[in-house]
């Protein structure tokens, strides 16, 4: 069981941490070991789950805050939250579904936005009301650890790129902006601006941010440390059948330089991951950095890159419609 609990909170800079960083940098070299299974999905009297799918996690108050998908035969998309002090009590913590929609709303990302004081809630939803159904949505709450404080989702305003709406919705800010980053599952990653003062509203128009072999699940983090971003997103058909490719930008508006983006040389897939015995996945999909802060800036660590995602064995999925497949959650740490 990986030692989790030691990157809670403020991590120390050093020679290792630096020179780990210059190496990834430099070299677009990343190596991985997979842990054990940490969430699995629970069962709920008259409610079959499928799957535990599309972390988006923060450290808070000496807590982690785990909001994930969940997939069921009863109610196909929802939102759950887990709140435990150690990675080790993940998967037994109470699980609750968030009431901000009483429909389908799924693929979360949760962050504190420091000028509102509130943290955010993006996620994808549809609701009969909104024109369109389907788009980009929006919650907020004062208290992360209380999943019934949520309000009510609202639709985020967003434009589609030409006429898709796109998926697995990003926000990400700098110091006079809000970036919204999405993917149309057409080699295509777009992105929206807005000023900060404005946000949640005010989008533009979209442009076109990476185009490529790549998929879904595209998110953006500011390098702490060193006024650079990464993009990591999924891709298919690599070394497993999901895997994560990496860019690198100066500025949030681009341009998104490849840094490990084939399937040869990947930010994460089977080629570069080393898994426990016994192995338990044969894909590295939808997953997030863990961050050194909790607010819109998204920092990462460069020197010590932990990954959270969403993994199945092949032998698991094959046969399945993509809805039954029964993901599970894990944890990249770097070797």
């Amino acid at each position: 069981m990986p030692t989790l609990f030691l990157i809670a909170g403020s991590l120390m800079a050093g020679d290792t941490a630096d020179t780990a960083a210059t190496q990834w940098l430099t070299t677009g070299a990343f190596r991985w070991t997979a842990g054990r299974p940490l969430v699995a999905p629970v069962q709920t009297p008259g409610e079959h789950r499928y799957s535990v799918k599309d972390p988006s996690i923060v450290f808070h108050g000496g807590r982690w805050h785990l909001f994930v998908t969940v997939r069921g035969r009863e109610r196909s998309h929802s939102i759950e939250y887990l709140s435990f002090a150690s990675w080790d009590e993940a998967d037994s913590a109470p699980r609750h579904v968030l009431r901000a929609s009483d429909g389908y709303y799924c693929a979360p990302q949760v962050f504190y936005f420091t000028p509102h004081r509130k943290w955010y809630l993006i996620c994808q939803a549809s609701n009969e009301s909104w024109t369109p159904k389907y788009q980009a949505a929006w919650s907020t709450t004062t208290t992360i650890d209380k999943p019934d404080s949520w309000a009510p989702l609202k639709p985020l305003g967003t434009n589609p790129a030409g006429k898709k709406m796109g998926l697995d919705f990003w926000v990400i800010c700098d110091g006079k902006k809000a970036h919204f980053f999405f993917t149309t599952l057409d080699g295509r990653m777009w992105r929206e601006e807005t000023a900060l003062d404005a946000f949640p509203g005010g989008w533009s128009k979209p442009v076109l941010a990476i185009k490529g072999d790549i998929f879904e699940a595209g998110h953006v983090y500011t390098l702490k440390g060193l006024d650079r971003y990464m993009t990591v997103v999924e891709a298919q058909g690599g070394r497993g059948w999901r895997y994560f490719k990496a860019y690198l930008a100066d500025r949030l508006e681009g341009p998104w330089t490849p840094l490990a983006a084939t399937k040869d040389k990947a930010f994460a897939s089977m080629a570069n991951v080393r898994h426990p015995t016994p192995r338990w996945t044969d894909s590295i999909s939808h997953g997030e950095l863990i961050r050194a802060g909790c607010d819109e800036r998204l920092e990462v660590d460069p020197g010590n890159l932990r990954f959270v995602f969403q993994g199945v064995l092949n032998r698991d999925r094959r046969g399945k419609p993509y809805g039954r497949i029964p993901w599970r959650l894990g944890l990249l740490e770097p070797r």
